[in-house]
């Protein structure tokens, strides 16, 4: 149930606050390149964002044989997990969470990553006592563009679509959060460019969560508060 007297800011984590979109890239690619797929980096790297099920058809094709799928995402989890002991958030994304927490505001990591990932992120950004509320792809029954994750997000913090403000780094974000009419604010760190994410409709970029929380008061989850 909602609180209509609550507001929040709903984030985005991989790429977003942790600096991880980069690794997904090559642990995608090297899965794709085990299968005999032969993908440039540039492609997979403008894909990270989706989730695993949309990211294969629009690398591979929606009309490809699905049966390998399994063993695709096998690997790349394979891959990445190298990484996890090696997570580091990105500049300022501790910093930020705890001045959204500090207005009062709710403060809720919309994640579609799996529940393992989910772990280690929240691992890499040790602010676990500022977060009101998790998510995770096992609440979602279709992965971003699609705003399932989303919707999950408001349903778990008890927030309204009309009172939080998501911050994401792809221009999937930015269109699950425009399905909902929910402000998102862009960030270039995780590697799509200023242009692209306010093409997409984000309603301000910043370069990353340190470029924010500078500019948190007049921004619009300073509005919020």
């Amino acid at each position: 149930m909602s609180d209509d007297k609550r507001r929040g800011v709903l984030f985005d984590v991989d790429g977003t606050l942790v600096d991880t979109t980069y690794l997904h890239t090559v642990s995608w690619w090297e899965a794709l390149r085990q299968a005999d797929h032969r993908v440039p980096m540039a492609r997979i790297h403008r894909s990270i964002g989706m989730g695993s099920d949309k990211l294969l058809d629009h690398l591979l094709g929606a009309e490809r044989d699905r049966d390998a799928d399994g063993r695709l995402r096998d690997a790349h989890d394979a891959l990445y997990g190298e990484y996890w002991e090696r997570l580091a958030p990105l500049p300022g994304a501790r910093e930020l969470l705890r001045a959204c927490a500090e207005r009062g505001l709710r403060v809720v990591l919309a994640t579609s990553a799996a529940e393992h990932e989910v772990t280690a992120l929240r691992a890499a950004l040790d602010v676990d006592d500022v977060i009101d509320s998790v998510t995770s792809s096992a609440d979602a029954q279709e992965s971003k563009p699609a705003p399932d994750i989303l919707v999950a997000a408001l349903d778990q913090s008890g927030l309204t679509a009309e009172r939080v403000v998501f911050v994401g780094d792809s221009v999937w974000d930015v269109a699950a959060a425009g399905k909902l009419d929910i402000p998102c604010i862009g960030l270039t760190c995780g590697g799509t460019g200023r242009a692209e994410l306010a093409g997409a409709g984000a309603v301000a970029v910043y370069d990353d969560p340190a470029a924010l929380l500078d500019a948190l008061p007049e921004s619009a989850i300073g509005t919020l508060g």
